[in-house]
Parts: C-alpha cells; structure tokens; sequence
C-alpha cells in the first residue's frame, strides 16, 4: 500500500514519550532485568525501526519481533542488537536464522528433531539461539510436558547448529485485577526452570502487564504495549508509573457545507438531518484502519467534539460540525485538543475490541511523522 503524504491525515509519533516511557520502566524494573522492546506488528502501529531505535538508545539491549520478515526489516535497517522472533519458525527458514543471528522459539522435541534433520543436510554457520517456550497456562505456543522440557534442554547440549539461549512463557491474564490464574502459570513456570540443571542467560515471563502489576520470575522484560505508552489493562487497573501516550492522529477538514433538514449521509443513507446542519468531511477511513463500526463516535474540532454521521467510507468520514468552520481546520482523531482528548483505548471500548487492535490497524496508507 503507498503511503499518501500528499493530504493533511497523519499519524504524528511523539519520540519523546517512547523515551520517557523507557525512563519510566528503568525506574521501576529490577536492577538485573534486561530489556527487550517489542516492536512486532510494525511496532504496534507506531513505526517498528524508529522505536527499536529509540528503544536501544534508552537502554533496551535487543528486540522481540512475531516473524522473520520483521526481524530482517531491523536488521536492514542497521540494528544489530539481539532479535528474538516470538512466533514459531518452519525449519526451512533456519538457515536464513542463522545468517542474521536471530533467536528462535523451541516449542516441541519434534520441531527440534525436524531443525536437527535440516542442519544435518545442510549445516549453517552460526549456531542457533533457541529459547524454549514453555505453555504455563496461555494454549498458544509452547511444551506443557516438564519432562520434554528437561529432554530437549538435554537434547539441544548434543547438537551442532544449536544452543539454549533462553526459557519463557506468556501470562494470559497478567492485565486482570485477579492475579490468581497468573500466579499459578508463575508457579508452573519456576518449577520448570527449577528442573532445569543450568540455567540459560534469559529467563522470561515479564511482559508490560506482569512489569507494571507482580514480580515475574527471570532477567528480562519483554516491554510492548507499555512502551508506547498504552495501559496494558485500558482503564481496568492503574499503572504504578506514568504510562504516556505516543501516537496521535490527525487530519483536516477539506469541505463544509450546510444542509438542510432530511438530508441523508453517506452510504446506505443510515443518517438523516434532524435540522438544518454543517457537514465537514475529512480524509481518512477503513483502508486507513479507521473502522466502519467507529460511525457515531467523535472526532475533536475546534475544541468540540463533533460526531461522525453515516457510514465510515473507505477514504473519508463525514462529521456534524457545531457550526460554520473553514476548509483546512485542525481535526484530531487521537489525541488532545484544549483540555479534551480522544484515546485509542475511547476508540477501542466504542468498537468492542482493545487498544492494542485500534493501534495494530492503522494501515501504511498513514504517514508516521516523528516528533523529536
């Protein structure tokens, strides 16, 4: 998709929140706790090179990433730090792991068994970094066996083309005032390492939602959600720290007019006039990842919040404005106006979903533009 820098809608990223935000989890993380920013999904909207280098210079000392594609754009981009690719990897590919010195995921002995036959056909250079997925609780990825945890761990210690890096797992309900479930995937996860006759460099379970809430076992954050400056939980619990926003959205008005009474909006007419109105439309919709169900929220106005009639359009929304206003006025989508603001997570709870989604669907249509 092209990115369309020839009209007024942006995505304005503030640089300096991600390195508060940064600031904010130094201050709070246990001294012998690493940091990895996780910028997968194009950095949760926000840009994914630009923040993994913001990241770096504020202290992270690597990256976590879903794929490989996303792994490699960091590398083309210069960053040479530690990559660990979160998601699982086809064995084909390990080769290409190995050339950019990628670190991997081991969630099965038959992935193991699979690598080590690709290895053996063709062995590559750098051995790979494996750090072993452990499902406590979360049913995505990972073994659930203690037992073939201990024999892979074993097993990886026999092979050429491989070595344990690490050992992780993934809370599912870390963002939820009861901490009960979390605690018993925190316990699963000890007596796993607990059995473990070495202990590899990085040990993880702390993602921003057990960082900000509980003491999460092991040396390393993998620091998402918070870092742009997201409460992982939306409103439901308070974060021990400062968390500040940094993505804006902005855009113009780029025509107004007055209509009168019984005008129908946009397709399939789903909005009329009650009165006699003023209508401004504004460049942005769904292929922006701005969504059609967002019809009767808001945007913000010369300091009005100002509802979006009829149906969202795939380039363009319509809004009811509260009176006369000129082509080219300022309009906020995400963000603060005056004392008001819209936030993605406003955005989220209107549309049923979470923040983290809202962020994740903003398409490469829209400019990121940095604020420094």
């Amino acid at each position: 998709m092209v990115t369309s820098y020839h009209r007024p809608t942006q995505l304005i990223i503030d640089s300096e929140a991600i390195r508060q935000n940064m600031h904010h989890l130094h201050t709070h993380r246990r001294p012998e706790e690493e940091v990895f920013a996780v910028v997968k999904a194009n950095g949760y909207g926000h840009g994914a090179v630009p923040i993994a280098k913001i990241a770096l210079e504020e202290g992270a000392t690597g990256c976590c990433v879903a794929t490989i594609d996303e792994a490699i754009e960091l590398r083309e981009a210069g960053i040479q730090a530690p990559v660990l690719i979160l998601g699982i990897v086809d064995p084909q590919y390990l080769a290409l792991i190995s050339q950019y010195r990628f670190s991997i995921p081991l969630a099965t002995s038959q992935w193991l068994r699979e690598a080590n036959k690709t290895y053996q056909q063709t062995p590559w250079e750098n051995p790979i970094a494996l750090h072993l997925a452990i499902d406590t609780g979360m049913g995505r990825i990972g073994f659930t066996n203690q037992a073939e945890v201990l024999q892979s761990y074993e097993t990886i210690d026999e092979l050429a083309g491989f070595f344990c890096e690490g050992i992780f797992t993934h809370f599912s309900t870390a963002d939820e005032a009861d901490q009960s479930y979390t605690n018993e995937q925190n316990q699963r996860f000890k007596a796993i390492i607990a059995s473990l006759p070495k202990r590899p460099r990085y040990i993880h379970s702390a993602n921003s939602a057990s960082e900000l809430w509980q003491e999460s076992e092991g040396n390393l954050v993998r620091y998402g959600i918070s870092l742009y400056g997201l409460n992982p939980s939306g409103n439901a619990l308070d974060s021990p720290y400062p968390l500040i926003p940094a993505l804006s959205l902005v855009s113009e008005l780029v025509q107004v007019k007055q209509v009168p009474k019984g005008t129908k909006i946009g397709y399939g007419a789903t909005y009329q006039t009650l009165d006699t109105e003023w209508i401004g439309t504004i460049p942005i919709g769904y292929a922006d990842g701005f969504v059609r169900k967002l019809q009767g929220f808001h945007v913000l106005i010369d300091n009005h919040y100002c509802e979006i009639v009829g149906r969202v359009c795939m380039d363009q929304i319509m809004v009811r404005l509260p009176y006369e206003l000129p082509v080219k006025e300022p309009v906020v989508l995400v963000g603060t106006m005056g004392e008001k603001s819209i936030e993605l997570v406003d955005l989220a709870t209107y549309i049923g979903t979470i923040h983290y989604e809202v962020a994740c669907l903003f398409s490469e249509r829209l400019p990121r533009i940095y604020k420094h």
